[in-house]
């Protein structure tokens, strides 16, 4: 944002440098062979992801932005680059770079790629203080360079200079290329489902791997995470039907209506025979599923992701990103939307092997959350419509006049809040987008008589499917549009269409099936026991009121819950604050075991939020924190909040594997472990799961549910991949009987019960949190931090759960 002035200092910022990545930009960029994997395997990057959070923390400072001139992440050409394009001038010393082992040559130094890096230009007045904020977020930060008046970039290793360029060079591209290209003719392209019955091609159709149900791999990713997400990944009450862009609220502090939505736009099959065709169609694409969403063209813009086979120099190989990229460029023009990133590689080949001509486009663009549409249909007896462009001779491009009007009169509709429910054919066409509309809230449809079943499966880029309200008015279309009535929603689960009347539920089964070997996501169970412990307490503070009580929360590394959480806490009325736990070197280990208990003292209430401790290190997540807690002075400070201050621990996720590892809960004490304890353990499916859960509340023991009624549903987010609750028989019996399971997993109905889509992790009893035995001490899996309003528009429930205004009441009653 300013320009780097001659005395700056250049801090490199997060992890060490290794020999990880090594030539990872060039690997990218050249073709691969069988002797590959054993001599480039240095050129594969590993991630870090507690030091990416530790630098996500540092960049939402805004005293620490504001002393950053400009900045750059460690990528291609690792220090050379990522140092060398800041200022025009530059001494660099690669003996200050920070390494994760010894042994690195100067060389290696210079250009290694290791991960969660970053460069930054600081005013040499301002060196002291930005690196004490780095210290306190728990980040390693380095002077490695100093810009300099003169125009060159040097490098100096062990006392000489081994690289000595001047700016005028670096700033040359190096020489002019050129390069004969051939654009062959493109080929045809037709759907796969052409031929047979409607039952036959709907099967054929959903269980294609392009359409099959995703769900087991897409829930490997935290999709809830910054309490942001306004649509979940998948929706409706069944969480099945795919969203067609992902949507998040801005992540700010405070709150905000403004909403950024990304969504995708590719077809391999059609790259494959025609890249021109096949780049115009991946922009159309993106910007459809965007509006579709509920975001306007004319506020979009684009990113691209190309990926091709070795060109070497066959004119025709050059011909294919050549056609791809005039493609890519006539649809920005049409659109009037221009790209402003990508991203590419020409390495796509092993051997004989190409990858497909591959551009993918993404759109993205911000606008109010309140617009956000989903595509799964939300009631029955509703009228569905087509508003589709007129399209060219190949029968896949729009007519350009006909598909800006669709996109505006979808865009009319939303703004109106006359359609309910919107979607774009993709690669399957309109039978695959009707056919996920209907599974996420288990609702039929009937098309009227005139449908042929081809035109179902005829490809429709750029055109619209739409469920109305019942008063909803279509607007006003010219000819470039074709847009009319094609059928009705309808209550029994059934699909009528061309004479032909089908069973979604079966239909269903096989979309589900068809991927579920490879990433399994339902497991049948049986019902278990709902538990009813009714105790009539009536919670309140023993001391004086605290009109806003004082909340602390640790973040250790890898915590990653900590904004969710102190913001849910500060609406609910409670001062928060954050405490950073530096463990960089044994003193600073120390010094935060210190600064912990004092702000224990200080406060009313502990809270560990959820994250990954320590990467979720070996042999079960929380050991770190769990090993903090067990320090003497950190210790007695949570004995005197709970035994002589009446306070109050909350723990979720990570923080609630803490909990009962150090045995708050049950126990109400930090107590040895040993193996009549309960413990979290892995998920049965074993991975991680991300989703919504519906969880019934099952006690009225703990103030943490004070605000609650013993059989009250909420819709929770969870994100774990450690959050089986397991314990002996004759422990988890007397926790029913003291009513310390507060929580346990539900179906839509409020039935507790050990099926996958119910239970997320398998815990026994179906058991989603507990509590110590007078219920101060509350441990839960579910992530209720991550709520808020206009988020998980596309889930119906209560996604509401009253804990910290629980927790926070409890002190001023």
């Amino acid at each position: 944002r300013e320009t780097p002035a001659p005395g700056d200092a250049i801090i490199l910022l997060g992890g060490r440098t290794g020999r990880d990545g090594i030539g990872g930009a060039t690997g990218a960029s050249q073709s691969l062979d069988v002797d590959s994997l054993d001599e480039l395997g240095a050129e594969v990057q590993k991630g870090n992801a507690p030091v990416e959070r530790k630098l996500q923390r540092l960049f939402r400072r805004k005293d620490a932005c504001r002393l950053i001139k400009r900045c750059n992440d460690f990528g291609a050409g690792g220090v050379s680059v990522a140092t060398g394009e800041i200022a025009d001038g530059l001494d660099i010393d690669l003996d200050r770079v920070p390494t994760k082992y010894q042994g690195l040559d100067g060389t290696e130094l210079a250009i290694s790629e290791s991960q969660e890096r970053m460069a930054v230009d600081v005013a040499a007045e301002d060196v002291e203080t930005f690196l004490r904020y780095a210290r306190e977020e728990n980040l390693e930060a380095t002077v490695i360079a100093t810009v300099t008046e003169q125009p060159r970039m040097r490098m100096t290793w062990r006392g000489k200079t081994i690289v000595d360029l001047s700016r005028a060079f670096l700033a040359s591209n190096g020489a002019a290329k050129h390069q004969r290209v051939h654009v062959r003719r493109g080929g045809d392209y037709r759907t796969l489902w052409m031929q047979g019955t409607l039952r036959e091609r709907m099967h054929t159709l959903v269980t294609d791997l392009n359409i099959a149900s995703n769900k087991g791999l897409a829930e490997r990713f935290d999709s809830t995470i910054g309490a942001g997400t306004v649509l979940m990944p998948f929706g409706g009450r069944t969480q099945l039907t795919p969203a067609q862009a992902m949507v998040a609220k801005l992540p700010v502090d405070g709150e905000t209506t403004t909403a950024s939505a990304m969504a995708w736009g590719f077809n391999p099959y059609i790259m494959e025979r025609n890249e021109f065709t096949g780049a115009y169609l991946s922009v159309v694409e993106s910007l459809s599923r965007l509006v579709a969403t509920g975001f306007r063209r004319n506020r979009a813009y684009l990113s691209f992701q190309e990926y091709f086979g070795a060109l070497r120099d066959d004119p025709a190989r050059w011909g294919k990103p050549t056609a791809a990229m005039l493609g890519a460029l006539k649809a920005q023009v049409d659109c009037n939307v221009g790209a402003i990133g990508g991203k590419d590689s020409m390495s796509g080949s092993f051997e004989d092997l190409d990858v497909p001509s591959t551009l993918i486009s993404f759109a993205v663009a911000v606008g109010p959350m309140d617009h956000a549409t989903s595509p799964e249909f939300k009631g029955a007896g509703h009228r569905v419509v087509r508003i589709a462009p007129r399209y060219g001779e190949d029968g896949l491009t729009p007519h350009t006049d006909g598909l800006l009007e669709a996109m505006d009169i979808v865009e009319e509709l939303i703004d109106a809040g006359d359609a309910v429910a919107v979607s774009t054919p993709g690669y399957g066409a309109s039978a695959a987008s009707l056919f996920s509309m209907c599974v996420g809230n288990r609702i039929g449809l009937t098309l009227d008589p005139w449908i042929a079943v081809d035109d179902l499966f005829t490809p429709g880029y750029g055109s619209f499917l739409v469920e109305l309200t019942d008063d909803a008015t279509l607007p006003a279309a010219t000819n470039n549009v074709c847009m009319g009535e094609i059928g009705r929603t309808r209550a029994d689960y059934v699909l009528d269409a061309g004479g032909e009347r089908l069973d979604l539920a079966a239909l269903q089964e096989d979309w589900e099936e068809a991927i579920a070997p490879v990433f399994p996501y339902r497991h049948h169970g049986e019902p278990v026991k709902a538990i009813t412990a009714t105790t009539g307490r009536h919670h309140h503070h023993a001391g004086a009121p605290v009109a806003r009580p004082q909340v602390v929360i640790p973040v250790f590394p890898g915590t990653n819950c900590e904004y969710d959480a102190a913001a849910a806490f500060t609406r609910a009325g409670a001062r928060a604050t954050t405490l950073v736990i530096n463990n960089l070197t044994p003193e600073s280990v120390a010094s935060s075991a210190r600064r912990l208990a004092d702000e224990i003292n200080r406060s009313q209430i502990v809270m560990l939020p959820g994250g990954f401790s320590g990467g979720d290190e070996p042999d079960g997540s929380a050991k770190f924190i769990t090993a903090f807690f067990r320090s003497p002075e950190v210790s007695d400070a949570v004995r005197d909040l709970l035994k002589n201050r009446d306070g109050l621990m909350l723990g979720i996720c990570n923080g609630f594997q803490a909990l009962i590892k150090l045995g708050l809960v049950p126990y109400g004490d930090i107590v040895p472990m040993d193996e009549t304890c309960p413990t979290l353990t892995f998920n049965e499916i074993g991975r991680h799961q991300s989703r919504l859960v519906r969880t019934r509340v099952a006690s009225d023991l703990s103030p943490w549910l004070a605000r609650c009624q013993v059989g009250d549903i909420h819709t929770v987010a969870i994100s774990h991949g450690e959050g089986r609750f397991v314990a002996r028989p004759d422990l988890l019996e007397r926790l029913v009987g003291s009513g310390q399971i507060c929580t346990q997993y539900v179906d839509d109905r409020g039935v507790p019960g050990m099926d996958l889509t119910v239970n997320p992790n398998g815990s026994m009893l179906a058991v989603e949190g507990i509590c110590s035995p007078d219920g101060r001490v509350f441990g839960k899996m579910g992530h209720s931090e991550r709520s808020g309003r206009g988020l998980y528009r596309n889930v119906p429930g209560d996604a509401h759960e009253p804990i910290f205004e629980s927790g926070v009441r409890y002190f001023g009653d």
